[in-house]
Parts: structure tokens; C-alpha cells; sequence
């Protein structure tokens, strides 16, 4: 597979460094460094190979990430996926900066305010797609805090298929429930459907208090991730995403 080229100054500013005008200024000031030495001309094209943050310096820091980037995100309580909602937003988290890429960087789907748990951005577009096509039916693995004790019958329910939730008029597929507590449970699911878990309980006469995403994939949300913090991850995280 050939590997891609681009002009430093066209891929600072796609990677929302500055405009040209201004990689032009920054690298006749020395402010651009690949391999040791000052690119001072910015017009010249480069490889852009997943090594070039290690070797390349913008004013003294390492390059960020170039496209293609994937990360994972210990959603907190209260944040929203959006880039233009009201509150707090799940990008306050990222240098500032990101928010000037383009292609812009997006969530994987979404989990709402109230849900916390892993949650994976890119500015990928095949691969955002990849993950959320229905035809992948990659699982995404919830625990659910309940209002009431389940009542016993939702586990084969749910593994049945066919429960169809309120205004919609499709049966959901088959998911498993793992019964934790009387009043908690984790929920395998492959679809990816607005308020899903919610409103599975909800279906069964439950109401969920708390929601937790565990695992997408075979990629679970690592222990020592804290919420608010995020992590990049490597093909091999990457290529995790699509395991069993």
C-alpha cells in the first residue's frame, strides 16, 4: 500500500495548527523540526507514516497525531456528545486545537448525558461507519444500575428477539443479559438504537438509575482510565474493536 504525502503547511492546518500563512511564518522561525533539522520550507510534501509525531516538532512539542487518529474516552456524568450542545461537551477534554481538524474529529456513535463508560472518537469516517453499520453487529457491553429488583423473565426475553419498543415498529435482535444484583444487570447488545438500554428496562417495567458502558468489541475500557481521560490507541486497539 503506497503511503500518503501531503504539504506540511496543507496538513498543520487540516491538523488545525494555524492557517498557511502562518505554518509559512512559523517554519521560516524555526518552529518546524522533522528529523532534526528546521523545515523551513513548507510547501514541501512529506510521507505522512504513523512515526511522523516522533519525529516531527512544532514549536519544541511533538506533532499530534496525524489523521486518522482513533482514541478511546472514559465518558463522565454529564457530558454530552455534540459539538454544539449547551454544557459541557465530550471534546472539552481534547486540545483545543482538535477541535480546528479537519476532517473534524467525531464520536462513535454516542452515549447520552446521564451514561458514562467507554467511548470511542476518530476523524476515520470508514471506520465511524465500520463500527456502526449494523451488518458488523459489533457488541457493546452496558451495566445498568435499576430502580427495581428484576423480576427474573428478562434475561430470555431479551435472548428471544422479537421485544419491540415503544414507537417503533421493528423487533430488536437478540441480546444477552447477565443478571449482578437484583437491582443490576449487564447487557450485551449489537444494535445501536436511540436510548436503547433504557428503553429496553423500561419495555420490561424497570426504569435505569445508572448506565455504564464496559465494551465495545473485544475493546473493554481499561481500568486505570480515569473519567474525563482518554487514551490513543494502535492498530492493535484498533483491530480490537472488531474482535469477538
Amino acid at each position: 500500500m503506497k503511503t500518503p504525502t501531503a504539504r506540511v503547511d496543507k496538513l498543520l492546518g487540516s491538523m488545525g495548527y494555524g492557517s498557511r500563512s502562518e505554518m509559512a511564518r512559523l517554519g521560516k522561525a524555526g518552529g518546524i523540526v522533522l528529523d532534526g533539522a528546521d523545515l523551513t520550507d513548507v510547501s514541501k510534501r512529506i510521507p505522512v507514516t504513523p512515526d511522523l509525531p516522533s519525529r516531527m516538532q512544532i514549536d519544541g512539542e511533538p506533532l499530534d497525531p496525524p489523521p486518522g487518529l482513533v482514541l478511546m474516552l472514559h465518558k463522565p456524568l454529564g457530558m454530552t456528545c455534540s459539538h454544539k450542545e449547551d454544557g459541557a461537551l465530550v471534546y472539552d477534554v481534547l486540545p483545543d486545537r482538535w477541535r480546528r481538524r479537519d476532517p473534524a474529529i467525531s464520536t462513535i456513535g454516542r452515549l447520552d448525558k446521564q451514561t458514562t463508560g467507554l467511548l470511542l472518537l476518530t476523524d476515520d469516517g470508514d471506520l465511524l461507519h465500520r463500527v456502526i453499520s449494523p451488518k458488523r453487529h459489533v457488541a457493546k457491553v452496558y451495566r445498568a444500575g435499576l430502580a427495581r429488583p428484576l423480576a427474573g423473565t428478562e434475561a430470555d426475553l431479551f435472548a428471544a428477539g422479537g421485544l419491540v419498543l415503544e414507537g417503533e415498529d421493528k423487533p430488536l435482535a437478540p441480546a444477552a443479559l447477565e443478571v449482578l444484583s437484583p437491582t443490576e444487570a449487564r447487557l450485551t447488545v449489537t444494535e445501536g438504537r436511540y436510548h436503547m438500554v433504557r428503553r429496553m428496562f423500561a419495555a420490561v417495567g424497570n426504569h435505569v438509575e445508572t448506565l455504564h458502558r464496559e465494551r465495545i468489541g473485544g475493546l473493554s475500557l481499561p481500568d486505570d482510565l480515569a473519567p474525563g481521560e482518554w487514551r490513543l490507541l494502535d492498530q492493535a486497539g484498533v483491530d480490537a474493536i472488531f474482535a469477538p
